[in-house]
C-alpha cells in the first residue's frame, strides 16, 4: 500500500463519522415527527443517491442526445456508472460498512441486476417505447429504484453496519 492509499484510508473512517453525525443532526430536527421515522441512514442515503442519480442523468443525456446512443444504451451505462459510486459512497460515509468488500459487491451486483432488468429496462425503457420522454421515464424509474435500493443496502448488503 502506498503512504497515498494509507492517507486516504485512514481518512475514509473520519469522513463516514462526520457525514453520519451530519445526517443524525438534521434528522433529529425534522418536523412534524418525522425524526422518529426517518432513520440517519435513509436520509444519507436520500443525499447520496440523489447525487448519483443526477449524475445518471446527466450521463444519460450525454449518451443519448450529444453521443445518440440508443436508449437502452444509454440507460444501461449511465445507470452502471451512476450505481458504482453510489455502492462505494453509501459503503463507506453512510452506512460505513467494515465487512469484507468482495461479498457485499456480489451481493449488490445481483440486486443491480434485478434493479436494471424490472426498472430501467422494464419500466423506464418500457415508458419510452410507449412515447413517454426519456427523462421523464427514467425519472418514474428512479422513484420505484429508490425504495428498493434502499431496502436492499440496509438490511442486505449492509446489513452488518452497526444502526445506531
Amino acid at each position: 500500500m502506498t503512504a497515498g492509499q494509507e492517507a486516504t484510508t485512514a481518512r475514509t473512517p473520519d469522513l463516514g463519522r462526520r457525514f453520519h453525525a451530519a445526517v443524525e443532526a438534521v434528522t433529529r430536527r425534522l418536523p412534524f415527527g418525522l425524526r422518529r421515522v426517518v432513520a440517519p441512514s435513509f436520509l444519507g442515503f436520500a443525499l447520496i443517491n440523489g447525487s448519483t442519480f443526477a449524475l445518471d442523468l446527466l450521463l444519460l443525456t450525454l449518451f443519448r442526445s450529444v453521443l445518440r446512443w440508443p436508449v437502452p444504451v444509454a440507460f444501461t451505462v449511465a445507470y452502471l456508472i451512476a450505481f458504482a459510486v453510489s455502492f462505494a459512497l453509501n459503503r463507506a460515509l453512510n452506512f460505513r460498512s467494515h465487512a469484507p468488500v468482495g461479498p457485499q459487491a456480489v451481493l449488490y451486483g445481483v440486486a443491480v441486476l434485478i434493479n436494471y432488468l424490472v426498472f430501467v429496462l422494464g419500466l423506464g425503457s418500457g415508458l419510452a417505447a410507449l412515447g413517454v420522454q426519456y427523462h421523464l421515464s427514467r425519472l418514474t424509474a428512479g422513484v420505484c429504484e429508490a425504495v428498493y435500493t434502499y431496502s436492499v443496502m440496509r438490511w442486505v448488503v449492509f446489513r452488518d453496519a452497526e444502526v445506531r
